[in-house]
């Protein structure tokens, strides 16, 4: 018997498989490719000394700073004659002093439509104050992770909304930073939902979101404030699907000239998604205008422009281990036997009613479904970044593990009755700064070095009785791809999991 458990084992570890996590051969980054300024001397002044003059004179007359501890502002992007003060508001109410290690500034697609979001990834941003350096490993190391980025040169090359943001960060920050310049060519609410799970990880702290959107383009000046005033006040609710039926009603009301009550709002309802629910945030409007009261003054047909601040301390989700309930763990073994059942019977993805689910099962998590047959590993698939609520994770885990794992063949109609289910739930990931803090059995491994990386269950130490040393080894070697001592100059980060089964549970599908 124990020699049976070593092989099912051992076998485990070559075949755990993370769809978010894609390793790749390149070892060190191309040439760089800086990208050029497409709209100086249009959207702004082409020349360093005029342009400086005028973002004084923008920040001269902004709102001066009342909100403390900003994780993200929505500022507008037309020309800064017109949209400049707005813009100079949100950034007034940052710490000029403080050092950012990103500034992740998302824009919506002006001039290129395409699934997901594109990353810039092959250089840095040029403008008149200097160059601005891309964390181009982070921007990799997302579009490698995450199938809804990638990077897609058109997207950026004439586009206006995060090129325009960058002076005032250059202008107002007193220390360097680090851009990561995502646009959104996306039109779907799920897309953007993807993009948010992706990017949630690293909203606070020492990193900045720069939302880039203006409002309501060409109605007439009075209409556009009204339209502007409902729109604003669907962000603050926090809830992206007011914005949505927001935006609905705004069409629906036929006003003279209006393209768009917010030309952004895949940006901003991105944002919404990363912050929903989150009792940490604050959303503050500082300052709105619209064109009609540039120097200018052409009140017939305006575009509104808002500021509006995000504040607070983000919260982060405790171990799921302690979090999961015995009936949570039922729900999500009867999820995977229910869709065992349908999607080998008829090759269709079932639908789950969530109806009776606690908030948590609700929420994004990574998890791994492993079957086993008589004992014997028979599939396992999980997906280690959540992008999903945790219940439709398992399901398409449960879909993986039984058809997709290259390993096996699909499980047949014949041997359903004789799999026996298990689940890991997995907690967020934390990076430690010694292998003393890992504990065998309990932590979960994580190495990445560079674009490779690898991980193991806290069950395959238990199983296979490794050492510290040995568990550490097999995951940079057989996962990582790095070399047994791989891990000694790599990142690692460790996780726990709630695993239950159906065996332990007596959870089959009468239950």
């Amino acid at each position: 018997m124990k020699k049976l458990r070593f092989w099912f084992w051992l076998i485990l570890i070559f075949i755990l498989v993370e769809p978010g996590c894609r390793s790749q051969d390149q070892k060190t980054l191309p040439p760089p490719v800086d990208r050029p300024m497409a709209v100086a001397g249009s959207f702004y002044p082409d020349d360093a000394s005029g342009l400086r003059a005028l973002l004084l004179e923008m920040f001269s007359k902004a709102k001066p700073a009342s909100v403390k501890d900003v994780v993200a502002v929505i500022c507008p992007h037309a020309g800064y004659e017109f949209s400049g003060i707005v813009a100079a508001s949100s950034y007034r109410q940052l710490d000029p002093d403080k050092q950012y290690d990103n500034i992740f500034i998302i824009g919506s697609s002006h001039h290129a439509s395409f699934m997901g979001a594109s990353i810039y990834n092959i250089g840095d941003y040029q403008t008149p104050l200097g160059k601005v350096k891309v964390n181009r490993e982070l921007a990799n190391k997302l579009i490698s992770e995450n199938a809804v980025f990638t990077f897609n040169a058109d997207a950026d090359k004439a586009e206006h909304s995060i090129e325009v943001q960058v002076p005032f960060l250059q202008y107002y920050l007193k220390k360097s930073f680090n851009l990561v310049p995502i646009v959104l060519g996306t039109q779907s609410a799920q897309s953007c939902k993807k993009v948010a799970m992706a990017l949630k990880p690293y909203l606070g702290g020492n990193n900045l979101f720069v939302i880039s959107s203006d409002f309501s383009h060409y109605p007439a000046y009075n209409d556009a404030i009204a339209l502007d005033k409902s729109t604003c006040d669907a962000i603050l609710s926090g809830k992206p699907d007011q914005l949505l039926k927001t935006i609905k009603a705004n069409s629906d009301k036929e006003v003279s000239n209006l393209a768009t009550s917010i030309c952004g709002w895949t940006s901003v309802l991105t944002l919404m998604y990363m912050t929903e629910s989150d009792p940490g945030i604050k959303m503050t409007p500082i300052y709105y205008q619209n064109s009609g009261d540039s120097k200018y003054k052409d009140k017939s047909q305006v575009v509104g422009y808002w500021s509006i601040v995000l504040s607070g301390k983000t919260t982060q989700p405790a171990s799921t281990d302690f979090q999961l309930t015995p009936k949570d763990k039922k729900d999500l073994l009867k999820i995977a036997r229910n869709t065992i059942e349908q999607y080998i019977h008829n090759g269709k993805t079932p639908d789950v009613d969530a109806t009776g689910f606690s908030e948590l099962l609700k929420t994004p998590g990574g998890a791994f479904v492993t079957l086993t047959e008589d004992g014997v590993l028979r599939g396992c698939v999980g997906q280690f970044y959540a992008q999903e609520p945790l219940y439709l994770v398992v399901r398409d885990m449960a879909i993986a593990s039984s058809t997709q794992d290259n390993r096996f063949p699909p499980v047949k109609s014949d041997e359903i009755d004789k799999i026996e289910i298990e689940i890991s739930v997995l907690s967020p990931l934390k990076l430690i700064k010694s292998i003393d803090e890992i504990v065998l059995g309990k932590h979960g491994i994580y190495i990445r070095k560079g674009y490779q990386s690898g991980t193991f269950l806290p069950q395959v130490a238990t199983g296979t009785g490794w050492s510290k040393e040995e568990f550490l080894g097999h995951c940079a070697r057989d996962k990582a791809g790095i070399g047994w001592n791989g891990w000694k100059d790599a990142e690692i980060y460790t996780y726990e999991a709630a695993v239950f089964s159906e065996k332990e549970l007596n959870g089959r599908k009468d239950q």
